[in-house]
């Protein structure tokens, strides 16, 4: 048996979000296409329509956006087939040149935020697990650490690392394709890290070194990951530590993938100590 660890990113562009995240789901090999097909399901039955069909992703900035919370509370809740009708009205607007109605706007808003609801509760069910490392913004990198893997990807594999040897599986990185020169720096860091370092090579133990790449638009699971990490970047913190702003329509979101943050034992220098999926890494280039 074999773990699968979707990843992916948020505020990498340091435009509108607390923090940047690296991090994603981890699921049984065994219980992906299950949960594929059970998000599938979910899509259809609150949308009424699979979304791809229009160019469109499950993503966190676009289903917890600002404006489905205003659009949410702006109209009763409607039941399932209206509220179907009226959203899939909403995503034909833009093709028939029409501007949607105010219904629209609000079971379209309705829709979003019923859909990632179902994904953290579809999250729980499967057993998935959660790891994500979290970074100030505009930490720049010096010129010496560019062939190394960061600290925060390292603290995450390490993470991964110690789950899988408690499960005694496999585990595969499976990636969120960016730009080519992008993926190739990736590749590069991370075959110095698991061929180069001993820590690395321990990893591999548990952790295949090569990870896969895959485009969003083709991979839900990259997608759940996109989902989970954009919550934790709006409302998960470490007190006396991250201080930047929350919002508080998120945090109820992080309260149900709080069950999925991975949480056990770890070790270092022979002394063990209990540790959790999730991390913020305010050092990024200094030793520790």
């Amino acid at each position: 048996m074999s773990w699968l660890l979707f990843l992916d990113e948020s505020g990498q562009d340091g435009k509108n979000t607390p923090y940047e995240v690296r991090g994603g789901i981890a699921i049984r090999a065994s219980k992906l296409w299950p949960f594929i097909s059970a998000v599938r399901m979910l899509e259809q039955s609150i949308f009424g329509v699979d979304f791809r069909e229009y160019g469109l992703e499950i993503k966190g900035s676009k289903l917890l956006r600002r404006r489905c919370f205003r659009w949410d509370k702006q109209h009763f809740r409607f039941d399932d087939a209206l509220r179907r009708k009226h959203a899939l009205n909403f995503l034909n607007s833009n093709k028939q040149k029409r501007k949607p109605l105010f219904e629209h706007f609000s079971a379209y808003g309705q829709a979003c935020i019923q859909m990632a609801e179902g994904i953290t509760e579809l999250l729980r069910s499967h057993d998935a697990k959660i790891f994500a490392s979290l970074t100030p913004h505009h930490i720049k990198p010096l010129e010496t650490t560019q062939d190394y893997l960061r600290k925060d990807i390292v603290f995450l594999l390490e993470r991964f690392f110690y789950f899988l040897e408690s499960e005694q599986e496999m585990g595969l990185l499976v990636m969120d394709g960016s730009e080519k020169q992008a993926d190739r720096v990736m590749l590069r860091q991370m075959e110095r890290y698991f061929r180069l370092t001993q820590t690395g090579r321990q990893r591999t133990q548990w952790i295949v070194p090569v990870p896969f790449f895959v485009e969003s638009d083709m991979a839900y699971g990259v997608q759940a990951a996109d989902l989970c990490i954009y919550c934790l970047n709006w409302g998960w913190r470490l007190k006396d530590q991250m201080t930047e702003p929350t919002r508080p329509e998120i945090e109820p979101f992080v309260w149900l993938l709080e069950k999925c943050i991975w949480q056990g034992d770890g070790y270092r220098d022979g002394n063990i100590f209990h540790t959790y999926g999730t991390c913020y890494v305010s050092d990024l280039y200094e030793a520790r």
